[in-house]
């Protein structure tokens, strides 16, 4: 869908929510309906009160109730034609492992954000609005790291989102693996549990980082040798929940850290694993499992993991 320019903006609206749209927030409900306009400029509109629902203003985290009368802003973003902050070339190597009418699980590379925002104005989402103008519904069921790479799933109905988020919340049905190269090789050679909460801080530079901590959220990570080199492992990490950073926090918290984790790593290893060809963190979502949200039925997808990482892999 090709964007207006600021010459011609769209025009106020009013949108009427139904059945479907109860429970979402305003914003990713805004975001639906402003397709390719930034978080920011969305999030501004909410503090500006240019956004009314029922003819009040309101605020991001506003849960839509059924006949909420939406009050859409006009809003002037980018004009047709201007190149987006995602490459075409990456946006290219986005593939589709799985499309149903209910769900889309895609294949996201290393280095592309799932959302826009933190200095992006694009991220995989924001690029497949644009590129899909025949999906009415596209919101995120789970998140990666910017530098992560493998399977991410996106909702493409409202009762598909609520039903897969439950499963997530309570721990049912959805199961998700990464591989993981890290430093040193766990002993034992079985099972090791990480059960560690899990806060987020801010560091010096302003950006959010995560610390193992008692009154942090409750996490844990399952990690699983999937084979070992001399002073290195790949590691097979099930996540039992889904905190921000979980499973690099984790490894780096036992004692071995992920290969290329610019934050919670070790320098001497990253630089080590730079001369074996290793430019990004070393970890992919490899498999994903989920109860399907319209049939029940199990599901499972895989990601293979990627050139660049398997000649890492060679190196060993």
């Amino acid at each position: 869908m090709g964007m207006m320019s600021a010459a011609d903006p769209p025009a106020p609206r009013t949108v009427t929510a139904g059945p479907g749209d109860a429970g979402q927030r305003i914003d990713n409900f805004l975001a639906r309906h402003l397709k390719g306009v930034p978080k920011t400029r969305i999030y501004r509109a909410l503090r500006k009160g240019e956004v009314r629902v029922n003819g009040h203003r309101t605020r991001p985290h506003y849960h839509l109730v059924d006949g909420d009368r939406v009050r859409i802003p006009p809003i002037r973003y980018r004009v047709a034609g201007e190149p987006p902050v995602v490459p075409v070339k990456l946006l290219d190597q986005v593939p589709v492992l799985f499309e149903d009418g209910h769900i889309l699980v895609v294949d996201k590379p290393a280095g592309l954000a799932v959302h826009g925002g933190s200095g992006m104005e694009f991220g995989l989402v924001e690029a497949l609005r644009q590129l899909r103008p025949d999906l009415d519904f596209l919101e995120l069921v789970h998140r990666l790291d910017r530098e992560t790479s493998g399977c991410l799933m996106l909702a493409l109905g409202r009762p598909a989102l609520v039903a897969l988020q439950r499963q997530l919340a309570e721990r049912r049905g959805i199961r998700k693996h990464y591989l993981a190269l890290v430093k040193g090789v766990p002993s034992g050679g079985g099972a090791v549990t990480v059960d560690r909460p899990l806060r987020q801080i801010r560091g010096r530079d302003g950006k959010k980082q995560v610390i193992v901590d008692a009154g942090g959220q409750q996490a844990t990570t399952v990690f699983r040798i999937r084979r070992a080199f001399a002073d290195t492992a790949l590691l097979d990490a099930e996540l039992l929940s889904g905190r921000m950073h979980q499973a690099r926090v984790h490894a780096a918290h036992m004692g071995h850290p992920v290969a290329g984790d610019r934050l919670y790593g070790d320098d001497g290893f990253n630089a080590r694993m730079q001369g074996l060809g290793l430019g990004r963190l070393f970890l992919h979502a490899e498999r994903l499992r989920i109860h399907h949200p319209d049939s029940g039925l199990r599901q499972d997808f895989f990601a293979p993991l990627p050139a660049a990482l398997e000649s890492v892999l060679s190196g060993q």
